[in-house]
Order: C-alpha cells, then structure tokens, then sequence
C-alpha cells in the first residue's frame, strides 16, 4: 500500500520532506550512485532513530523501562509509526536504485573482461597441427603387412565353375 505524497507532507517536517522527495522518481532518476548512497545512509539513521523511539515508549509502557527522556504518557505511536514507514518505503526505492547500480557496474566489469579475453584469444598464434594423410593432393594406398595372395585369374574360374556342376549333380 502505497503513502501519498500529501500525506508525507503531514507526517514529515520541512528538511525530512526534502530528503524523501528526493526519493521519489523523477528526482530519484537524477541522483549519482554517491549522493544516492548518502541518502539511504540518512534515511537508513532516521527510520533506525524513529524505530528506537518507538520501541522505548513501548517499553515504558509497559514498565520495563524507565522513561529517560521518553514521554510515556502519550498512548499512541501510530504517527511515528507512519513516518518510520515512510522513511522504509523511501529507502526501498533508494536500494533498488543502488541496486541498479551494482548490476551496472558488475555488467561493465564482466564486459570488460569478456573483451580482454577475446582480445587475448584473437591475439594469440593460431596453432593448426598437421592433420596426418588427407585427400588434399590425392590418396596414397596404405602399406599392408599382410602378405597378399596371388591367384591366378584362371583359377578364379575353375573353381566357380567346379561349384556349379557340383550343384547341377545335386538337383538332377
């Protein structure tokens, strides 16, 4: 649920005001990863300080604690409760704003090192080995070490034709 900003101007005085409008988006788009750390750091404080008061009241209330300073006779913190919940919500938008950063410069460094090494790679020597016997200036027959079989092509008929009349005895 979200504060309007008329309602911030209610629960705020005059300098809080500015630092919270400081966080809403059009100024919010504006500020440098520095002033923007530097104004989470102050909201950060102010909503810690608010949640402190808060929670002494509470314990004055209910006796556990003495009321250094802490005026117990006010029944109710609705109203620093709102404005501490202001003070979260702004610095809500503040983190995902320097988070936004973070991931801007963590994409910038891992470009650059994305680049340094390619640029090292395409740097380098190109290594290509030799890639043994190829077909490029055509192919030379490989060197057995069997001993090769020589059969005369005369043979080669005989001994078919002998298989031939042995089967034709066979089927008469």
């Amino acid at each position: 649920m979200s504060v309007e900003i008329a309602s911030e101007r209610r629960l705020l005085s005059e300098d809080e005001l500015r630092q919270v409008a400081r966080s809403h988006y059009p100024a919010l788009d504006a500020l440098d990863a520095e002033s923007t750390l530097a104004l989470a750091r102050w909201l950060r404080a102010q909503r810690d300080r608010i949640r402190d008061i808060i929670a002494a009241r509470r314990r004055a209330r209910r006796g556990k604690a003495a009321t250094h300073g802490v005026d117990a006779a006010q029944a109710s913190e609705r109203g620093l409760a709102a404005k501490k919940q202001v003070f979260a919500r702004a610095l809500k938008r503040l983190n995902a704003r320097l988070d936004r950063f973070r991931i801007a410069k963590r994409r910038e460094a891992v470009r650059a090192n994305l680049l340094g090494a390619l640029e090292r790679r395409s740097g380098d020597r190109r290594h290509h080995p030799v890639s043994g016997r190829t077909a490029r200036h055509g192919m030379r027959p490989a060197d057995s070490e069997r001993r090769s079989a020589v059969i005369e092509p005369g043979e080669v008929g005989r001994v078919s034709q002998s298989v031939k009349n042995a089967q034709a005895r066979r089927d008469a």
